[in-house]
């Protein structure tokens, strides 16, 4: 059946996703067009964007709906994503559209894939924002091209051009950000950091542009603190990438008419997003991070705080010790960009399974592997060299497929003072193996084995 699947074309297969969203649309009454809907797309950040959005509404009044990777709210009713969608199907979208309706809802924050974009599975939602986070590689087995994976994302600028009223906001620090602002809009924002102001190159399609600039950054271990023209912020999430986030989450506020000091104190109430920097408490003096990271940039900038970290740890000579590995059916050509970026960063690096649905884990793992340990060694790995517990000589690189003894490697030979550094699940639910989905929780994980080794 898989098979049969792959060899239809990605054209046809959109006819038919669209032919399931025309109806789906039509049985559920264009639920949409009742609510104000923020569409939240890019390839980094889109979770934490997402939480964000909803918490600046929530605490502004409003009554929310949220879809994201991670979760689904109606309300105040909250449960898991176990789904691995970042958006629903068309039929499942709709229907929890009519749902919102029915609660009572007045916003929906929605995760919008460019995979979703492009198979018209958001077709005929009326979205009101439209937010863009970033463009960074990834996809590329789908899509192709970065150009191609740009485009994608574009259709939901696309659609909001299509709505009077509606609202563009772009990260003006990212790849592609002009191609995003030449679509029309009621308003747009534009936002970035004034300590990458240098590499900004945006032109400035349209007078309606309004930038909100993080200024006065100061980084520390647990927060941020920066300022968005008089108005103090104070974020309990580290790294100039969860800045970005919360501007991105403040432009949003700021078109629906929320005030920089309300939104200032909304970010401010959250503690933490599930699987994104969360910190794993312990009494062995570690520094246990999970993070979903799952591409090259999000990598490289989850190491480049991560190091900063390291470096205002008071115990000389501590570690970082890194757990991760790459999805299967995914672009395999940043594997070993990810291996290399994270080999790089890291003094004990551990590369294992993840997610790698029907294709052979072995293969992924060795893949991400000669990108930690050199072009060199990489010829010499075929695919029967399975991973296993042995040191590769003169690296301190290991490769061991069952993700809990992975895991447990790394916390067996952390120190205190050390940081572990768990990547790739973040904070779902399963891990999908071949046509089953395995229940598995990276933070739950941790815990367990930490109880273990008492």
């Amino acid at each position: 059946m898989q098979v049969v699947e792959k060899l239809i074309p990605q054209s046809i297969k959109n006819i038919y996703h669209l032919a399931q969203a025309v109806p789906a649309n039509f049985w559920y009454g264009f639920p949409s067009k009742r609510l104000k809907v923020i569409g939240v797309t890019g390839t980094n950040g889109k979770t934490t964007t997402t939480q964000m959005i909803a918490k600046i509404l929530e605490e502004a009044g409003f009554k929310i709906a949220v879809a994201s990777t991670i979760n689904f709210k109606l309300g105040k009713y909250e449960w898991i994503n176990k789904s691995k969608f970042t958006t629903l199907s068309s039929w499942a979208l709709q229907k929890f559209l009519k749902q919102a309706v029915a609660a009572g809802c007045e916003y929906v924050v929605l995760e919008v894939s460019s995979h979703s974009l492009d198979q018209n599975r958001a077709w005929g939602v009326n979205f009101d924002v439209a937010v863009l986070t970033n463009v960074t590689r990834e996809h590329l087995d789908y899509h192709k091209t970065m150009e191609k994976y740009a485009k994608a994302k574009e259709k939901l600028f696309a659609m909001i051009a299509k709505n009077p009223k509606g609202v563009g906001i772009v990260n003006l620090d990212s790849r592609f950000a002009n191609e995003f602002l030449e679509y029309p809009a009621n308003e747009k924002y534009g936002y970035y950091l004034e300590a990458q102001s240098a590499k900004r190159k945006v032109q400035n399609h349209n007078a309606k542009l309004k930038t909100i600039v993080a200024k006065n950054i100061q980084l520390d271990i647990k927060n941020t603190r920066y300022e968005i023209q008089d108005t103090k912020y104070e974020l309990n999430l580290p790294g100039e990438f969860n800045i970005e986030n919360a501007l991105a989450a403040t432009c949003v506020g700021l078109s629906q008419g929320i005030g920089l000091e309300k939104i200032a104190e909304a970010l401010g109430k959250i503690k933490g997003i599930p699987g994104r920097m969360e910190r794993i408490g312990n009494d062995r003096g570690l520094e246990i991070i999970v993070d979903y990271a799952v591409t090259p940039d999000s990598l490289e900038k989850l190491y480049g705080l991560i190091g900063k970290i390291k470096e205002k740890r008071e115990s000389r000579g501590s570690k970082i010790i890194a757990v991760f590995g790459s999805c299967g059916e995914r672009d395999r050509g940043k594997r070993p960009i990810m291996g290399k970026i994270v080999a790089k960063a890291a003094d004990v690096a551990i590369v294992t399974n993840e997610d790698p649905y029907s294709e052979d884990p072995v293969r992924i793992i060795n893949e991400v592997f000669s990108g930690v340990v050199g072009q060199n060694f990489s010829k010499t790995l075929k695919k029967s060299s399975k991973p296993g517990f042995s040191k590769i000589e003169d690296v301190n690189a290991f490769r061991i497929l069952d993700r809990r003894e992975a895991i447990k490697k790394a916390l067996q030979v952390a120190r205190p003072g050390d940081i572990v550094v768990v990547t790739g699940m973040g904070a779902q639910e399963t891990m999908a193996v071949g046509d089953k989905m395995v229940p598995w929780n990276d933070p739950e994980v941790i815990r367990e084995v930490l109880r273990e080794q008492e």
